[in-house]
């Protein structure tokens, strides 16, 4: 029997791992994803980002054509919404779990900015399909909910604020208070990602409704027209020199903003829980894209020092030692980060994303410093090319160390995996006494001192 065409994309051994975990469905829409990705999406992303306006007056108007078109394919190929598992989302969701779906995001991860949306697949999106699927009245969901399930507008979620340490959410300030049958917001937030996209429709904004309310209770989440009065979009901001048009990633000023009370998610007091539900997944499938793009990355490592007219001192590059280590180094680095992405993705199936809050930081903290390392020495090896325009190196690079950054800094995740490890110590110190009682036991049976 043939091998499982992932096996080219990711080590055989880690597919053996999973593969009986894996349904025949899924391995079928594995293939396809592998076949359309490596035929469709790799080739398209020079399209892409020529399509992208260098002009100011429509950089922010317009979006690549190509994108409608990998749409269309990879619907007509079922390769539309793999993120939404069934077993969590009965209604709208597809027959994968989410061990299933980390395969799936690591093969779109190596065409980052247009295989996830050709499969309607891309972050905001993702999570924000979540939060209206899990909380969502039915009215929310016909309105705003299904345009973005069917891929027809894009969308954004408004937590980040400027001025304060947004990073631990219960310092977020935007108000969010109702008046008469209306609910007002204002705030100023920042990094809102995908604000700048001409089809973005909608935002889900977090607010404290109650500042009198128990520390996890006084936030609140409101869906808010992306075209509402009041909607200020203030300026791209720009990661290491780039803006990411045409999605972007806009400081926004909220201004006496005015929705019907309909548009509250959830009740009131629940802002929290929302977005520890929501940020959970989006955390893990960063994550699942990020390995690819570190394969990726290795990638045009290898052929690069592989080229016949790169010669340097007398030896091509693949001739040196430092470079082979460093092609080394990234391999194995991949295969360990994978496992705890494939791990992650598993206890979600389990436990769900609340229960496997420590599997997903644990990723969430090592995958992106992975990335960043994997992608630095691909850069290394490709000399002065590797940080220009000509390879997609350099603006690979700025994305991964953005991710130390959204979904919670490395420090959260270091801190929540140390103090659960901490919890160990009692029951470790217990276990102690009993290894130094019975070590004194065996000790006195053959006639030795104490080591007290």
């Amino acid at each position: 029997m043939a091998p499982h065409p992932v096996t080219e994309l990711i080590s055989p051994s880690a597919w053996a791992l999973v593969e009986d975990k894996v349904s025949p469905y899924a391995k079928e829409l594995l293939a396809k994803l592998v076949k359309f990705v490596e035929e469709e999406c790799v080739p398209a992303q020079s399209t892409f980002h020529d399509q992208v306006s260098t002009d100011p007056a429509t950089r922010w108007k317009s979006y690549p054509a190509v994108i409608e078109d990998l749409k269309v394919k990879a619907r007509k190929l079922g390769l539309w919404n793999l993120f939404l598992s069934k077993a969590h989302y009965p209604d709208v969701g597809v027959d994968l779990t989410n061990l299933e779906y980390s395969l799936m995001a690591e093969v779109m991860g190596r065409a980052l900015r247009v295989a996830p949306e050709a499969c309607n697949c891309s972050a905001p999106d993702t999570g924000n399909m979540e939060v209206l699927a899990r909380y969502g009245t039915q009215e929310q969901k016909d309105k705003w909910l299904k345009p973005l399930l069917e891929g027809k507008t894009r969308s954004s979620f408004a937590m980040t604020e400027r001025f304060i340490a947004s990073s631990d959410a219960t310092n977020i300030r935007t108000s969010i208070r109702l008046e008469g049958d209306e609910i007002v917001i204002n705030g100023h937030k920042w990094w809102i990602s995908g604000a700048g996209d001409p089809r973005n429709a909608v935002h889900l904004v977090m607010g404290k409704s109650d500042v009198t309310a128990s520390k996890h209770q006084q936030q609140s989440m409101v869906i808010v027209p992306s075209n509402a009065p009041g909607v200020k979009l203030i300026r791209p901001m720009q990661v290491f020199g780039y803006d990411d048009a045409p999605e972007g990633h806009y400081e926004i000023i909220y201004d006496n903003v005015r929705v019907p009370v309909g548009n509250l998610i959830g009740g009131w007091g629940r802002g929290f829980e929302i977005i520890q539900g929501r940020l959970g997944p989006g955390r893990i499938h960063h994550c699942m894209r990020s390995i690819g793009i570190a394969n990726r990355a290795l990638e045009l490592m290898l052929l690069r020092c592989t080229e016949p007219k790169k010669v340097m001192f007398g030896k091509m590059l693949k001739e040196h030692g430092t470079v082979i280590e460093r092609i080394a180094k990234s391999r194995m680095e991949i295969e360990q980060a994978r496992l705890l992405v494939l791990s992650a993705a598993l206890q979600i199936d389990l436990v769900r994303a609340k229960g496997a809050m420590k599997d997903i930081g644990m990723a969430k903290a090592v995958v992106p410093i992975m990335v960043g390392e994997v992608i630095d020495r691909a850069m290394q090896v490709h000399g002065a090319e590797g940080i220009c325009q000509d390879q997609p190196l350099a603006q690979l690079w700025a994305n991964i160390r953005t991710l130390r950054f959204a979904d919670g800094p490395d420090e959260v995740h270091l801190q929540q995996i140390g103090l659960q490890e901490l919890k160990k110590a009692p029951a470790l110190h217990e276990n102690q006494k009993k290894y130094e009682a019975r070590e004194e036991q065996i000790r006195k049976s053959f006639g030795l001192k104490s080591v007290a």
